[in-house]
């Protein structure tokens, strides 16, 4: 009885979270599923009741392997995640070590500056770095270095030929990475003030420095919050495409240079063409493989080590 009325209790709390669940990610991840299956195009519902099997995913499977745009956007979509995802997670994690260690009232002052990029409306974010990296005399970053001296002409830092990939690999992955890094910076600085500070003043008094308090006794306590921001980031980043979209639809960087998977579903989906039933195929992927690299992850940080149960006698 007494089980059964606290399953009762679990159940009636966790309803509004399982309906959310639902109704914004089961239910769309189904809806998605058959579309892949169907022809719909520009939207017109009659598609939906027709069948296709896997044409969708045969058109896909045949642009990634044969175009070479298709290969182009699996490259992006790679460099994109895995340098995005060292620079949001190490970043933020020095971030909150820098901040952890400076008095209270500058570190607050440091905390609210990286929180301005997360603040401030992607339009107005995207305007900065147009200007910023607009390529003529006028653009920020050309007009100091023709005024350093540094360059002779003014440089399409996103579009040049002669730059690519990396100019562009390089744009996005900052541009995001200015984003994405006041995350961590938030969680790991919270988790390091809920260390008890009895330990850090004891490591003190026992003379260690404060790289050794960062390494001893910061980051071992923070493994759940470290293993929580990589897999959450790295979720994010897959499914990422509003700031490329900018980037990409103001010619800030190379229309295909800045294109990953999750921003090629869009276009295909709201593009010119609209073809949906191809966008579905591919949005169905990228969860698929997004599910994947989630639980490869958390493997590779020894999630269950973290969750199982206290060895020995208490």
């Amino acid at each position: 009885m007494r089980l059964g009325h606290r399953l009762d209790k679990a159940i009636f709390f966790l309803l509004p979270a399982i309906l959310l669940i639902v109704v914004f990610y089961i239910l769309p991840l189904i809806v998605t599923a058959w579309i892949s299956f169907t022809p719909l195009r520009n939207w017109r519902v009659s598609g939906l009741s027709q069948f296709v099997g896997l044409e969708n995913y045969r058109a896909l499977f045949k642009f990634v392997t044969t175009h070479p745009l298709g290969r182009l956007v699996l490259e992006t979509t790679i460099v994109f995640v895995a340098l995005t995802l060292i620079v949001n997670v190490l970043g933020g994690l020095l971030l909150a070590i820098a901040t952890y260690v400076l008095e209270e009232k500058i570190s607050l002052s440091y905390r609210l500056l990286w929180l301005l990029p997360r603040m401030t409306p992607l339009a107005v974010f995207g305007l900065i770095w147009y200007y910023f990296f607009y390529g003529s005399p006028q653009g920020t970053l050309n007009a100091f270095l023709l005024k350093m001296g540094l360059i002779d002409h003014p440089v399409y830092w996103g579009t040049d030929p002669s730059l690519l990939p990396w100019s562009a690999w390089s744009i996005i992955v900052f541009v995001n990475g200015l984003v994405g890094v006041s995350y961590g910076m938030i969680i790991f600085y919270s988790a390091f003030r809920n260390i008890p500070p009895e330990l850090i003043i004891a490591a003190r008094v026992d003379g260690a420095s404060t790289w050794q308090i960062v390494r001893h006794i910061l980051i071992p306590l923070t493994r759940w919050h470290l293993v929580f921001v990589t897999v959450w980031q790295l979720l994010s980043l897959t499914t990422s495409y509003t700031h490329l979209f900018v980037l990409v639809d103001w010619r800030i960087v190379d229309p295909w240079y800045g294109t990953t998977w999750a921003l090629f579903v869009f276009r295909e989906a709201f593009g010119a063409v609209k073809n949906q039933g191809l966008a579905a195929a591919a949005a169905v992927i990228l969860v698929i493989i997004g599910s994947i690299l989630g639980l490869i992850t958390l493997r590779l940080m020894r999630f269950g080590e973290l969750t199982a149960e206290p060895k020995g006698d208490i």
